[in-house]
């Protein structure tokens, strides 16, 4: 495969398929559009973290010159690995600590395979965000649900309701209702009253 230049942009993606699987997907292309690669396959089984690291490594590959390669992928963890695991994997033996052992890491094959491309291509990866496109909703007729007609009769009682709050004074409804010291003060000046005619009596 020859190129006009060595730049190219990969979009890597996985697709979904009735039922419960995936196909790995690739665009490959040159700026001046001189090549243009589109190919889909897929591996049965799968799940969708191979599938999406699958799609990368079939595009690099694709690739027969050292080149500068501008890689987009809606996979957060393809670009994750990418960014901060790789380099991690690579010097611990593709090994990764997990409950304080260190166990293989998933899709070895797969990432030793892009590390290995590594070695002749320069990589720059962003994350994008795919969105299925959205089915069409008729507009609503109505926005806004009209209010019922109020009778006449239910409008009068509001009307007295409204006008009997009005007239509630707040000052009016605390009055009858004395505070305890006013209570026990006026018990104390009602024995007062009863024993002083006693005590002018003895004397």
């Amino acid at each position: 495969m020859q190129a006009s230049s060595s730049q190219f942009q990969l979009f890597a993606e996985a697709r979904p398929l009735p039922p419960d699987d995936y196909a790995w997907h690739f665009v490959l292309q040159s700026p001046d559009r001189s090549l243009h690669l589109d190919v889909t396959d897929q591996e049965p089984g799968s799940p969708l973290e191979r599938i999406e690291l699958l799609a990368v490594v079939r595009g690099l590959e694709a690739l027969d010159q050292p080149s500068r390669v501008s890689l987009v992928t809606p996979s957060r963890y393809v670009s994750h690995g990418l960014r901060y695991g790789l380099a991690e994997w690579r010097e611990s033996g593709w090994l990764w600590e997990s409950f304080g052992q260190m166990t293989p890491i998933k899709h070895e094959d797969l990432w030793r395979r892009v590390d290995q491309a590594l070695e002749f291509h320069r990589v720059q990866c962003r994350t994008c965000r795919v969105d299925a496109a959205h089915p069409v909703v008729p507009e609503p007729v109505a926005v806004r649900r009209k209010s019922r007609p109020v009778s006449p009769r239910r409008e009068r009682e509001r009307r007295v309701v409204l006008s009997k709050r009005e007239k509630v004074d707040v000052r009016d409804v605390r009055t009858p209702w004395l505070s305890l010291r006013q209570r026990v003060a006026g018990v104390l000046l009602g024995l007062g009253q009863a024993i002083a005619p006693q005590a002018v009596a003895v004397s």
